[in-house]
């Protein structure tokens, strides 16, 4: 059986990673830029087709993948006279790998089914580098007939291959991830930060929180920065990291929910990302809080 025709939207440092790792795999591509020129070139230099819009890309291919940074983004390529909506073939497939608000996945997946076609939500887990190797961690939702059916190339790509339920229910647990993943490295970075107020080594205070049930990956993380002068352990910067939990909050809003402990991370990470500091990575937020203090 021949592979199914792929167009990709946004080829940042993970999408570009995604699309080197699918022309290994021999997929032909048919390619559209978000931000960086040079990913675009060494995708084209490779065999893939450059779209003029993302109407001509959608034509072009049996699924069309996007890998932006936002629910506006997403909404500015699906939607409109050139938009992928316009151009899509019956019985395609869209699969967003962003981090988006679920309840406008649900708005698009609508639309995208009235012109005879599926979305599903895919949002990632792991790093770029794990992007090309094929290992990321995929959590796709959706109708679980197109998710089966699109599987072997998500397993291409990912290494944990997740279904998690109808359309927006992927989005909705990266979501819950990462405002928790934000709260405990938020916390942490404070946590370092008092301590040097107080006088007491960070080492100290890593030993002693480390050695018991506090301890965590992302613990680690932020340590590696904060003791070690690593910030790439983390590589997530500040602005993503702001606008994740910000679509957390609003997440919750639209499920009728209050959620009141996300206010203190997304004050921190909306402070620094407004002062200048949103491409920071998150691990390197203790030298914004000593330089507030």
């Amino acid at each position: 059986m021949s592979k199914p025709r792929i167009g990709f939207i946004g080829l940042g440092l993970m999408g570009s990673a995604m699309v080197g790792r699918l022309q290994d795999c021999g997929y032909s591509l048919t390619v559209l830029g978000n931000v960086s020129r040079p990913n675009i070139d060494a995708a084209v230099e490779r065999g893939a087709v450059e779209a003029a819009n993302a109407r001509e890309l959608a034509a072009a291919s049996d699924i069309v993948m996007l890998c932006v940074g936002t629910s506006d983004e997403v909404e500015a390529r699906m939607l409109g006279d050139d938009g992928v909506i316009a151009g899509l073939n019956p019985d395609a497939v869209v699969i967003d790998f962003g981090t988006s608000l679920p309840e406008s996945t649900k708005k698009l997946g609508a639309m995208v089914a009235e012109k005879q076609a599926v979305m599903l939500d895919a949002p990632l887990g792991r790093t770029p580098s794990h992007g090309r190797e094929g290992k990321l961690n995929i959590m796709g939702a959706g109708d679980r007939d197109t998710f089966d059916r699109v599987k072997p190339v998500l397993d291409d790509l990912g290494e944990n291959v997740f279904h998690l339920g109808p359309l927006g229910s992927g989005h909705t647990i990266k979501l819950i991830n990462n405002f928790f993943a934000m709260t405990t490295a938020t916390a942490m970075s404070e946590a370092f930060a008092v301590a040097d107020a107080a006088g007491i080594p960070r080492q100290q205070l890593y030993d002693v929180v480390s050695a018991g049930p506090l301890h965590s990956g992302m613990m680690d993380f932020v340590k590696a920065y904060c003791v070690d002068g690593d910030p790439n352990q983390l590589a997530f910067a500040v602005r993503n990291a702001n606008k994740d939990v910000g679509y957390y909050a609003r997440m919750t809003g639209d499920l009728g929910f209050e959620s009141l402990v996300s206010e203190g991370p997304r004050k921190l990470l909306g402070s620094a990302t407004d002062q200048g500091h949103g491409d920071i990575m998150v691990p390197q937020l203790i030298d914004f809080l000593k330089a507030r203090k």
